[in-house]
């Protein structure tokens, strides 16, 4: 059914009412945010859909105007609900971009089905959680959120404060998490789409040595490392504003299109 909002669609998959925006047309390219974001983030970075692609731009489970009836989500969860939203538009094969909780997701949807993705961007991403963002996750809790931050996370989830609540306290419990992230270099191997990491080299969250090790193990992959970059560095400098194209989005546009030339 169509919703009031533009471009905006909602779909009913795997027991939950999903959001995302389709727009443009050509091959099918699917952006997914980031923890505690929500789809319309990505208009900082793609202003109109790109020459020659598709944008599919879904809101993660619990977050903006899609449901979570469970409450509660993991990374394989997120993946499984991107097939089913994909499978229902009849889309085969596509490319996508996923910064920090959607580029996770990416790394789920690589390794379970390999030959649907035909080639990524993952940004701020991790193979498994380490100690930093832990000790960061056990200080996200709703009671020590700034009332700027629930001011800002009222502005893009539409389902009320419980919802948005929600989404901090799942992302509290990974500190516990052990399994859902868990990407070893040889299961890493598995993934068959090209691959650029797009990485801060002061990301306080994820060090860049955690995207060396994905670089190395992930079979066709680039690594592009941005000075004194943070967690989530395309929304800082390099993602220019107005009329600049934003240096994030000419590489990997590139980069998706397939022009870079390769031995």
């Amino acid at each position: 059914m169509e919703t009031h909002h533009t471009r905006g669609h909602t779909e009913s998959v795997n027991g939950i009412e999903m959001y995302y925006e389709d727009r443009g047309q050509g091959e099918p390219l699917l952006l997914l945010h980031g923890g505690g974001g929500i789809g319309a983030n990505w208009d900082l970075v793609f202003k109109s859909p790109p020459d020659g692609f598709r944008l599919i731009i879904p809101d993660a489970r619990g977050h903006g105007r899609t449901t979570n009836p469970s409450v509660r989500f993991t990374f394989k969860q997120l993946a499984l609900d991107v097939f089913a939203l994909l499978d229902h538009l009849g889309i085969k094969r596509f490319k996508a971009i996923g910064m920090s909780l959607g580029a996770k997701t990416l790394l789920h949807v690589a390794t379970q089905q390999p030959s649907r993705v035909e080639a990524m961007v993952l940004v701020s991403a991790t193979p498994y959680f380490p100690e930093q963002a832990r000790s960061a996750m056990a200080a996200m809790t709703p009671e020590t959120r700034t009332e700027a931050e629930w001011t800002q996370m009222r502005q893009w989830h539409k389902q009320g404060d419980e919802k948005i609540a929600a989404i901090w306290t799942q992302m509290n419990s990974w500190k516990d998490n052990y399994d859902d992230m868990n990407f070893t270099p040889p299961y890493l191997s598995t993934i068959a789409a090209r691959t650029l990491i797009v990485h801060g080299d002061r990301d306080p969250l994820y060090p860049v040595t955690l995207a060396m090790e994905m670089y190395e193990a992930i079979p066709h992959s680039f690594l592009f490392v941005i000075p004194n970059g943070g967690h989530g560095p395309i929304f800082g400098e390099y993602s220019g504003s107005g009329e600049t194209t934003s240096r994030f989005a000419e590489t990997a546009l590139a980069f998706l299109r397939g022009d870079w030339k390769t031995q």
